[in-house]
């Protein structure tokens, strides 16, 4: 789905400075001659694909899910957002253990039990064993997202890192429409839960070529942040819970308001808990400066209103247009094309320009895409999406390329790998949440009235773009203004991340 979901560039010169690349196999320097030095790279580009394949390709399952588990509109929700929020909540964390365990062994570890819950996916014989399935999926992913820049770091120096970082961003670009089309095909030729089986003999390839060949790295005693990682992974998950039971039921129920309350307690801890230790997960006084608020509102912003839409808008394309599983994964992946086409077209021109213009007016593209939306009918089909598919595809493309490097550039020099870190998480949290609280919107209004009825679902979907419409417009006015007049933050990193120095 995202090029732009690059992990921290500026750790690999921390690495360098702790001597840690100095202990790392320098896989670039002659060890594996010719073409073999690009085997780390291929295995980490692998890993990649299927860490991001798998936050896409089960949308366009999920009338099949329903179908085949018997499953409710909440469990077809959970089944997308546990995977999404398990990165969000973990992200950050999982870079501290890597500090600890060392790159490669918690890559590996992660890989390994991501093939394992990939199958029990396949096998799952309720939508219960597959949402638990999915979270162990998202925890390993974590784990996995973490890992990869700095494991490519390591391993190449030189001209050739620069270059390894550039195929890595493509394949994670291209790993969005990829999962579309993919999902769409196995589902319509044989069962959604090949979208799982399917993989699994890449996975165990990918697994066995980490380990043969991806640069060993020393550990260090690096302090973990276990409370941080428990209350901010608990409170994300809490308040999901609240809105989508919310939906489900009332605002009012019990169970609903315990989550809400539960998610504001744990994140009250979470802020005390940063507050009180010495090594925190989330450094506090990032958020003293605008800038760094500004970057981590488009961040969550645009991933939820850009994104958060697509399980809805799959079912629509299903129950409404009456698409296949392949024709709908073939409608939604011009959102994806649009994104990769802007980042590829217009990426490096974006790094010329203040930051709050494209982050800014990225995210306001992106409002304006789901206000387009709204020209839908009753009897509109698949035709009336494009123009929205194709805006919020641009805007997210505008913003995507810069945003790791802006959240480096807007941070102190020596929270730079944490505010990078800070921005995924965002994106991450933001999807998840986009997902359930306009699912929840998409759900309530369908409900309303007849809920299979043509009508119903266009006031429905009418519904989930207002909410993302404005959230979006809310979002993208906050980050221009938080980011200033006077644009200090605009990217200023090497591939290396190591800071250059400001021409007039």
């Amino acid at each position: 789905m995202d090029k732009g979901l690059n992990r921290i560039k500026s750790q690999c010169k921390s690495n360098s400075g702790s001597g840690r690349e100095g202990r790392a196999k320098d896989v670039s320097k002659g060890s594996l001659p010719g073409l073999r030095k690009w085997l780390p790279l291929v295995a980490t580009c692998l890993g990649t694909f299927m860490l991001l394949v798998y936050a896409t390709i089960v949308t366009v399952a999920l009338p099949s899910m329903a179908d085949g588990l018997h499953a409710g509109f909440g469990s077809l929700q959970w089944i997308v957002d546990v995977y999404t929020l398990a990165l969000a909540g973990l992200l950050l964390g999982m870079g501290s253990l890597g500090d600890s365990l060392g790159r490669k062994r918690l890559y590996v570890l992660g890989l390994a039990f991501f093939t394992a819950a990939t199958l029990v996916c396949g096998l799952a014989p309720d939508v219960q064993v597959l949402i638990a399935a999915r979270a162990v999926q998202g925890v390993a992913g974590a784990a996995m997202f973490a890992t990869l820049l700095p494991l490519i770091g390591l391993t190449y120096t030189g001209r050739d890192r620069p270059k390894a970082f550039a195929i890595w961003g493509a394949v994670a670009g291209a790993a969005g429409c990829a999962g579309n089309v993919a999902g769409g095909i196995l589902t319509r030729f044989l069962s959604w839960q090949w979208i799982f089986f399917g993989a699994v003999p890449l996975c165990v390839a990918t697994l066995a070529l980490s380990v043969k060949v991806l640069a060993r790295d020393a550990g260090s005693p690096t302090p973990i942040d276990w409370w941080g990682i428990a209350t901010f992974t608990l409170a994300a998950l809490s308040l999901t819970f609240a809105v989508i039971q919310g939906g489900e039921s009332t605002w009012s129920s019990p169970a609903t308001l315990l989550a809400f309350t539960l998610a504001a307690v744990l994140l009250a801890a979470f802020l005390l808990i940063e507050r009180a230790i010495a090594h925190p997960m989330l450094p506090l006084s990032l958020f003293r400066k605008p800038a760094v608020n500004g970057m981590l509102i488009a961040a969550g912003v645009y991933y939820f209103s850009a994104f958060g839409f697509l399980p809805v808008l799959a079912l629509w394309l299903h129950d409404a247009a009456g698409l296949s599983s392949l024709e709908t994964s073939l409608v939604i992946t011009v959102q994806p094309a649009a994104f990769f086409a802007t980042s590829a077209l217009v990426g490096s021109a974006l790094h010329r320009m203040p930051a709050r213009w494209s982050l800014g007016g990225g995210t306001l593209v992106v409002a304006l895409g789901n206000f387009s939306f709204l020209a839908l009918a009753p009897a509109s089909s698949w035709p009336a999406l494009l123009p929205g598919l194709v805006l919020t595809g641009l805007g997210a493309g505008l913003v995507s390329p810069v945003l790791p490097a802006t959240a480096m550039a807007s941070a102190p020099a020596t929270h730079t790998g944490t505010a990078a870190a800070a921005a995924n998480s965002a994106r991450q949290l933001g999807l998840a949440l986009g997902i359930a609280l306009l699912g929840t919107v998409f759900h309530q209004h369908a409900a309303a009235t007849a809920p299979t009825s043509r009508t119903a679902y266009a006031d429905a979907l009418h519904a989930v773009f207002l909410t993302a419409g404005a959230i979006a417009l809310a979002g993208g006015l906050a980050a221009f203004l938080l980011l200033g007049r006077h644009d200090r933050t605009r990217p200023e990193f090497t591939v290396s991340g190591v800071r250059r120095p400001r021409t007039p």
